[in-house]
């Protein structure tokens, strides 16, 4: 593909590889800064989508960090509509004392958000903190804590960096806004 041709389907990038870098290392101090002068922070990732974020994340972070993942599922009687969360792949170590900070691809309505931060905090962590990739505030509708956020995006079907449409376009090393006739393909 020729260079500054974007693929089939995406509308525009919202941001470049060179502006999410930029702003992963400052949000990366941020944390840093906060955090400083604990032995570790464990950073939990939310599967799939914040894997390229936390990869990148964790090389800005100046302590120690341990990582571990979990999975959610959804479930909704309507499409669209916020449903039932539930782990469908639980972290491999205890929380219990630690320095824990959840990191989110994507922030939308607040409910997978508030399920987790109440999960992981009936397992005694010493703090709990979250980070965001992408905070579309415009979609909330429960209020949960973003302590830290890279981005806050408009309502639009945003994918690239992690993001997805059925399982494509995780690999794009941007933020782009899918086309709304390609969003029901």
């Amino acid at each position: 593909m020729p260079h500054g041709e974007l693929p089939p389907g995406i509308e525009r990038v919202l941001f470049t590889e060179e502006q999410i870098a930029a702003r992963i290392r400052e949000v990366g101090g941020e944390i840093s800064e906060r955090f400083a002068g604990r032995p570790c922070l464990k950073l939990i990732g939310v599967l799939k989508g914040s894997v390229f974020f936390l990869t990148e994340l964790s090389r800005q972070i100046r302590i120690p960090v341990k990582i571990d993942f979990l999975a959610i599922s959804s479930f909704s009687s309507k499409p669209g509509a916020p449903g039932l969360v539930r782990i469908a792949k639980d972290l491999d170590d205890p929380i219990h004392d630690e320095d824990v900070l959840l990191v989110e691809d994507i922030v939308d309505t607040g409910f997978t958000l508030r399920y987790l931060l109440r999960t992981l905090a009936g397992r005694g962590p010493n703090s709990l903190a979250v980070c965001t990739f992408l905070d579309r505030t415009s979609k909330r509708i429960v209020q949960a804590p973003v302590d830290f956020r890279c981005f806050e995006i408009p309502d639009r079907f945003v994918i690239g960096y992690g993001l997805d449409h059925h399982q494509l376009y995780r690999n794009l090393p941007y933020v782009a806004v899918l086309k709304p006739d390609s969003q029901r393909s």
